[in-house]
């Protein structure tokens, strides 16, 4: 069945999201919507997915024309949608999960025997690999991926929207995501992709369009060179590389010695690490997601004990210090989830670019906060980013998962800094803001800051570091150099040492192909 968005137009106050958006998917094709951060890709799909009543145009089935008067409509149409924020309850199982809204029945009584069998069923199928036992926050990111997609499989969705579904993905699980949707369209079933990621769209995309400030500029072809697409989508030339200097550390700045972290039911989760971080450089923590780089930032930062060992910053033991003492000590930090550690959802735009700063000259004095020095602050940074946003004094939550990055990065790399501790910096960015950040990032390291990335993008890792140190399990396996081979990294991610690392690359054909550098001539 032939989908068509045709004149969509949405509205909120002032901002046109979508102006006369049309688009046609096919069936048993991968559409991909490229766009920069707050573009309307994601509102457009609201407006199919039926979360939004458009303000004018019309969405025809096999041309005939239906209106959605809110999400079941849409899903009784066979459209379902995976969003970039997970809808899943973490104490549910996955056949609790799958079923919610939709429970099967037997008598009259809820069988959760014929709900598990329906997850067993299309994991099997679709070679998930799901328990349908499990429970929702006992899984892994892409594995709780897969159940929303076996949610809206379970639904029979004909067409499945997927928003930005590797933002929060390892490059494995990348992969993984990028086969599954080649199997769901070799069962001629439909997929819009919502992305930024180039090398994504030109593994698995049949036909692009770029949407550029809520209007379609036009399509592009999955064959165009990275450069290209970049270009299409932010409108001017954009490089995909990071310029810089070589590095000129000086002092040690942030030692770390012999550090150990256990959690609260006794497993190591950091083992006897010893790293130095030198100021005016930049060292990348490159590892599998889930082998201890979490668990190192919150423990620079304060926010999970230390079990042993020492943490110092410029010859001060911050062992004791608490979070709020390390942030005044001038540790910069971006964390992982945002959502969770970065940002306060019902606070103004403005209120979250001073969280860490907003009972210090200038935004107060003494006990009283000054609202004007605030906006004022907002405004400025918002312009230096790029946050696309109607009002600063609109809550954070308004704003797309891009343009909520952009803003905890505006805080962080407003102030001085001692240290920078930034996991995952471009999560959720497009290739313009991924530009300007790593721009930032590196004239903060050549300003003598040093600078901790922690990133599971290996392309960052390679173009930001200075020196990269390689996690696996909680331990560190070497620090290796930017010109390190990627079959040598992708071997010392898997826990080989560097030598024996380095004996393997020499004697097999690129024994780790990164799942980023996948494309659809290869696949």
């Amino acid at each position: 069945m032939k989908r068509e968005l045709r004149g969509i137009t949405k509205k909120f106050g002032p901002l046109v999201a979508n102006d006369a958006i049309d688009i046609v998917v096919e069936p048993g094709e991968i559409h991909a919507l490229l766009g920069e951060n707050g573009a309307g890709k994601s509102t457009l799909m609201n407006v199919l997915y039926g979360l939004y009543q458009p303000d004018a145009g019309e969405i025809l089935l096999d041309d005939v024309p239906v209106k959605f008067s809110g999400p079941g409509d849409a899903v009784a149409a066979g459209i379902g949608m995976v969003h970039q924020h997970f809808m899943l309850v973490p104490v549910f199982t996955v056949a609790e999960s799958v079923a919610l809204g939709n429970e099967p029945t037997t008598a009259g009584i809820i069988s959760h025997r014929a709900a598990a069998a329906k997850v067993k069923e299309l994991s099997e199928r679709f070679g998930f690999d799901i328990d349908p036992e499990a429970t929702i926050e006992e899984l892994s990111v892409g594995a709780q991926q897969r159940v929303e997609i076996i949610k809206a499989l379970s639904r029979d969705a004909q067409v499945l929207i997927l928003d930005e579904p590797t933002a929060v993905l390892t490059p494995q699980e990348t992969d993984e995501l990028l086969a599954i949707m080649r199997e769901l369209k070799a069962q001629g079933r439909s997929i819009i992709l919502i992305t930024h990621k180039l090398r994504e769209v030109k593994a698995v995309a049949d036909r692009i369009t770029v949407i550029r400030r809520g209007k379609v500029v036009g399509s592009a072809d999955p064959g165009a060179s990275e450069s290209e697409l970049a270009a299409a989508m932010v409108g001017r030339e954009v490089n995909l590389g990071v310029d810089k200097q070589a590095a000129k550390p000086g002092e040690i700045a942030l030692n770390i010695a012999n550090l150990s972290v256990v959690n609260i039911r006794g497993r190591t989760l950091i083992n006897d690490l010893n790293l130095q971080v030198h100021s005016g450089e930049i060292v990348a923590i490159a590892g599998v997601q889930g082998n201890g780089q979490t668990e190192l930032a919150e423990a620079i930062l304060g926010l999970r004990p230390i079990a042993s060992g020492t943490l110092e910053l410029g010859g001060v033991d911050l062992k004791d210090h608490s979070v709020k003492q390390r942030l005044g000590a001038g540790i910069g930090f971006v964390p992982e989830d945002r959502s969770t550690d970065g940002m306060i959802a019902s606070f103004t735009i403005a209120e979250n670019m001073i969280l860490d700063m907003y009972d210090r000259p200038p935004f107060a004095r003494g006990m009283q906060m000054k609202p004007g020095v605030i906006l004022d602050n907002a405004q400025t940074q918002r312009e230096a980013f790029d946050v696309r946003v109607t009002s600063v004094e609109d809550p954070i939550a308004t704003l797309s998962g891009g343009n909520q990055q952009k803003v905890i990065l505006a805080r962080e790399l407003s102030r001085e800094l001692d240290l920078l501790v930034a996991s995952q910096p471009t999560r959720g960015l497009d290739v313009g803001s991924i530009e300007f950040v790593h721009s930032r990032i590196v004239a903060e390291r050549d300003r003598g800051t040093p600078v901790l990335i922690i990133s599971t993008e290996l392309d960052e890792v390679y173009g930001l570091a200075d020196r990269i140190a390689v996690m696996y399990r909680g331990e560190l396996v070497g620090i290796v150099g930017p010109d390190t081979p990627r079959s040598v990294l992708g071997l010392m991610m898997a826990g080989v040492p560097y030598d024996e690392a380095r004996t393997q690359a020499n004697t097999e054909t690129e024994a780790v192909i990164p799942a980023d550098t996948v494309t659809k001539e290869e696949a």
